[in-house]
Order: C-alpha cells, then structure tokens, then sequence
C-alpha cells in the first residue's frame, strides 16, 4: 500500500504538469507559424476534385480543386493549409471560423446561400446514375427508380435529387467510397453522383453507367466563403476570372482526372497490402495512442474529483456533480465532441484544433464514468477503516488519501482497467472531424484501393493488439497488487 500511496503521489503531480502542456503542445504549429495562411476545408474522397494520393511514396490531397486553392492562396501571397472533414461538416467549419473558405465541388443552393457565400461558378458537370453492370439496360428512364434504393452523398445535390423520386428509398453516407461499396455489395441499387466523379469508379468492369439522366440542368461548383467576409470573396473571383481566361481549369480538370484514373496496382493479399500502408497505419496509431492516453489521464483526475464532490455531503456541490455524470452519461459521444469542435467555436469563438477536441471530448465522457467507478469502490470500503483512521488522530482528508483511496484503486481496478480500453476504442470517433487516427488513415487508404473491406479489417486488428496488449499489462498490475492478500 505504502509503494502504491508514493506511486499516486508521485503520479498526480505528473498530471497536472501535462495538463497545463497540452495545449501548448498540441497548438506548437499555430504558435510557431508566423506566416500569412489560408486554411481551406475539403472532403477528400472526392475524385478528381479532392483526393487522396500517394506521390513519391508520400500521401497527398491532390484534385482540381486544390490546385485552385493554391492559385488563389498564391494570389493573395498566403500558405495554402488543408483540412480534411466529413463532407457535412465543411459548412460549420466554414461559419465558425475553422477555415477561411469551403473548395469540394459544392453547388451553390439557395439553403446553403442563407448560412454562407459563394463564389463566381468554377465548374460545371452533370449527375449520372452508376449501377451495377448487370442492371445497366434496368435503369433507362427516371420512372423505373420508382421505389428503388439509391444511395447518394449525405447533405449534397444528389441527396435531394434522390428524396424527389417517388418511393425511393434512400441511404445518405458522408463518403463516396463508401456508397460505391454500398452499391457493389447490392444494399443499394444506384448511386447518384456527378459524371466527373464518376470516371474513376467505371474502371471497375462490375459498374456501369445507367441510361437514365437524374438531372438534365449540369450543376455548378462554387467557393464557399463565410458571410461578410467580401474582401477574401473578390479575391477569390478574380483568381477564378484570371483561371477561366487563361483556360487552366481545364486543365486542371484533365490532369486530376488523370491522377484519379491511375490506381496503384496493390495485391489482393491483406499482408501486403498492410506492409505497403504500413505508414499511414503507423501515423494513425501515434494519434491514436496520444488520444487516448491523454483522454485516460485527465478522465482519471476529473473523475477523481467528480466523484469526491458528489460524496463532499454539501447538498449543492453534490448536486452539480451529480448534474455532471448524469449529463455526461446520458448523451452520444458524437454529439459531445460536435459541440465542442464546433459548438464552442460558433458561440465563444474557442478554436480547438482536432486533437483538442478529441482530448478534451474522450476525458470528460470517461470522467463521468469513473466518478461512478470511483464512488462505488469509496463506498465500498467499510466505514470502520475511516473511523479506526479518525480515532487515530488523522484528518478526514489524510485517511481518505492513505487509508480510503488505496482500497477503493484496488477495489475498482479492474472496472477502470474496462473503462480505459473502452477509450481506446471510443476514440475512433474522433476521426470525424479530421483527426488522423487509426480509423482515419483505414479510411485514406481504402480511397486509395479502392478496397472497401482489408484496410478496416487491419484497423481492427490493430484495435486488437492494442487492447489485448492493455487488458493484459493491467491483469499483471492486478495480480501485483493482490499479492499482499494472500501473505
């Protein structure tokens, strides 16, 4: 008990200190660039007008529209810097101030025009229908989509165009890829996206384009800028005149469409294709294992105290900490990390960056559970010890610290030793708002083979190990820590 009392003495202050550098740390890059910057959001996984690509052995965002983002960060003597997101997540990275401005072949509809502007067109293309091949001669005129399951991107054009076909029955997905897989795994019967996209989807010989046309106008793209910000919107126009005159969208379109065209030739074997990722995997597991012992950390100390003041016996303190796990337990996740990436930055103005918010997101949803965990094993401790340590001379606060707190750790340990692989898991979530981790990088490099199943299958394997390799480690410290039991 004594080595475990001087381990946590030890220990918290260790906390502490990293709790003060984190943001520092996790903000050097901000702190240290001192050059003018122009932060553009995208969805990636939008070929040929964003992509994922590995050139030189290094992986890139390549696409026509980033070639257009670096003219216009080069007309205005600025640093073009990407952020990669979920395709539904650019308009509120754009109004809260995350990006400078929205380049990911978005068409400028009325309803986004009340939230943000847009620039001059850039582009226009028209929307296909892609099918299976078996089904190309099914699918000839719009009236035999009647009742069908199509699949279409979440929050874009041709998720509207899909909801006005009567009787369709529609799966929205944030990811093309990920509506292609979808569509060959025969969950849906026809995915609607624009013919540029398309390309590079049709050399696969088991799809094909079907007669029918969803939509006979051809759609814009356009920038998205957020609302009142003209100097940068005049800019970016003139940038978009100056590409227009000199022919070069054009030509931005044909190289990145040939970009797109050009797949890596990758074996079927999931070994090897883990090996020649085996970069991207490792990036993500840095991530990955920075989330999460940062998470586990500071949920240990704020649980800790959480559920202290729960059981301080002071009616409005306790209340408050009661209010904090019962919120915290009650609500996703997903919507907990939305409002502080988000949320915080639209109503405080508070930036955080995705490791941030990751951080902060998976330490306070598994505080609130180890405040309970923490509570159970105080209360689990019989009353007599704190009596015993009283009668003794020893304060309320210096029996809770070497004679409380030591029996309650070894109590609940295996309940925490739970509590800390399920973070390892939950942080997975985070790559939603672009933190590259383990799920992440699965996700670039399924875009980039096109192989819907094998990277995920090496993220959980990876998962596996990593969680395996914990329960493992913490069994050990368990069996340590009970050997005095048996003495």
């Amino acid at each position: 008990m004594k080595k475990f009392c001087r381990s946590m003495a030890l220990l918290l202050p260790m906390l502490a200190l990293l709790l003060t550098s984190v943001p520092a740390l996790t903000a050097y890059a901000a702190d240290s660039q001192t050059e003018k910057t122009l932060v553009l959001g995208t969805s990636a996984e939008y070929a040929p007008y964003e992509f994922h690509k590995t050139i030189n052995g290094r992986d890139q965002i390549v696409g026509f529209d980033i070639d257009i983002a670096g003219e216009i960060a080069k007309d205005i003597g600025a640093k073009l810097v990407i952020e990669d997101m979920s395709f539904d997540a650019l308009l509120p990275a754009l109004q809260s101030g995350r990006v400078d401005l929205v380049i990911s072949g978005m068409t400028p509809t009325d309803e986004r025009r009340q939230s943000i502007d847009f620039s001059d067109n850039y582009y226009q293309s028209k929307q296909v229908l892609m099918v299976r091949a078996e089904d190309k001669d099914r699918f000839n005129t719009m009236d035999t989509l009647e009742g069908e399951e199509i699949g279409a991107q979440k929050g874009s054009v041709q998720e509207e165009i899909a909801r006005s076909i009567p009787g369709a029955v529609i799966t929205s997905l944030d990811r093309i890829p990920d509506l292609v897989l979808q569509l060959q795994t025969k969950r849906v019967n026809a995915v609607i996206l624009e013919d540029t996209v398309a390309i590079g989807y049709l050399q696969d010989s088991a799809l094909a384009l079907a007669a029918a046309t969803p939509d006979d106008a051809p759609v814009q793209a356009a920038i998205g800028i957020r609302k009142g910000n003209k100097e940068l919107l005049a800019q970016v126009n003139a940038t978009i005149a100056r590409l227009q005159s000199e022919n070069r969208i054009a030509e931005m379109v044909e190289h990145a469409s040939q970009l797109s065209i050009d797949k890596p030739k990758s074996s079927g074997n999931i070994f090897a294709t883990f090996w020649e990722y085996r970069n991207y995997y490792a990036l993500g597991l840095g991530y990955t294992l920075l989330l999460s012992a940062l998470g586990v950390l500071f949920g240990f100390i704020i649980g800790l105290i959480i559920s202290l003041v729960r059981m301080s016996g002071v009616r409005a303190i306790s209340w408050l900490g009661t209010t904090y796990v019962e919120i915290l337990r009650g609500t996703p996740m997903l919507v907990q990390l939305m409002i502080i990436h988000y949320g915080m930055a639209l109503t405080l103005g508070i930036n955080f960056t995705p490791l941030q918010s990751g951080i902060i997101t998976l330490s306070l949803n598994s505080s609130a559970y180890l405040a309970e965990i923490f509570r159970a094993g105080i209360q689990g401790v019989d009353r007599g010890q704190m009596e015993a340590a009283r009668s003794l001379g020893m304060s309320r606060t210096l029996a809770m610290r070497h004679i409380i707190l030591p029996q309650a750790f070894k109590a609940v340990l295996p309940a925490i030793g739970n509590e800390f692989i399920t973070i390892i898991k939950e942080s997975s979530i985070i790559s939603v708002i672009g933190m590259a981790d383990i799920m992440y990088q699965a996700g670039i490099v399924k875009n980039i083979t096109y192989k819907g199943l094998s990277p995920f299958i090496i993220a959980a394997a990876i998962y596996f190990v990593l969680t395996f390799t914990l329960s493992k480690l913490l069994g050990a410290w368990e069996r340590r820590m009970g050997a005095s039991d048996h003495r």
